[in-house]
Parts: structure tokens; sequence; C-alpha cells
């Protein structure tokens, strides 16, 4: 998926759409491989830190919901606009293992794992150059609006 296909799955918007890419997409196996292309020029870094920046770490877990709310979003074959959305309501298993920082390539994995009432969950993973980054149990509820 693109960025314009991505867009129509995700209601985000700059500064807060947080995947650039879907480089594998298989509903089959119920999992996403996307990615976030993390640039100096994110606004974040100008206070988080001026002179060592690193991505802030609620942007990385919000970058792996988003990833999975994409899942989500293509496992119902729903959008938005036909009047559901995925709220991230809470992790488990949350664990950060190393900084991001500008240049990086911040690949994003989610696997489904379960839903039950319209609360999903998905094992989520961000790493750098094969290093694990974070990893969580992301959950997201689904709600008509």
């Amino acid at each position: 998926m693109d960025i314009n296909e991505i867009k129509q799955f995700l209601p985000h918007r700059y500064p807060f759409l947080l995947v650039d890419r879907v480089s594998e997409l298989d509903l089959e196996a119920k999992r996403i491989h996307a990615y976030k292309n993390v640039s100096v020029n994110e606004p974040f870094f100008n206070g988080h830190f001026p002179q060592h920046p690193i991505m802030p770490g609620v942007l990385i877990i919000e970058a792996m919901a988003q990833a999975a709310g994409l899942l989500g979003f293509k496992m119902m074959n729903v959008k938005p606009e036909d009047g559901t959305l995925y709220y991230f309501v809470g992790s488990d298993k949350l664990r950060f293992r190393q900084p991001v920082v500008p240049g990086d390539q911040l690949q994003l994995e989610a696997q489904y794992l379960s839903d039950r009432r319209g609360i999903w969950k998905f094992a989520c993973r961000a790493s750098v150059d094969g290093k694990e980054a974070c990893s969580a149990e992301i959950v997201c509820a689904e709600r008509k609006i």
C-alpha cells in the first residue's frame, strides 16, 4: 500500500500519520509489515531532544497501533468513511529496547491475536536494521461513528 491508499484507511494526517508505506499485507496469515521513515524534520525533534534527538516512545507505540489499525480495517474490509474507527485503548507487555533516531527506517509489524465484542488485540513489533526497538500487545476498540 502506498501513502494514498493508507490515507483511505487511516483517518490520521500530518503530523500524526506515522505509517509511510505497507510493504506486506497477508490477510490469510493476519499480519502486516509497514514502515515509517524517521526524518530530522519531524516536528517533535525540536523539543525531544534538540542536542540528542530521539523519537518519543509514545509515537513509536502510536505507529505500531496505526499499523495494527490498518490490518484491522483490511481484515474487516471497511474504511473510516464507512463509519468505523479503531481507537487505541491500551497496551500490554510493552518494552522499549533501543532509541529511534533521525535517519532510521522504523519497521512496523502487527499480527492479529484476537477480537471479542469489538476489542481487538495485536502482537506488534517496531525495529530498526533488524534490531527490536519496541514491542507490545496493542489493544484497539472498534467503534461505529
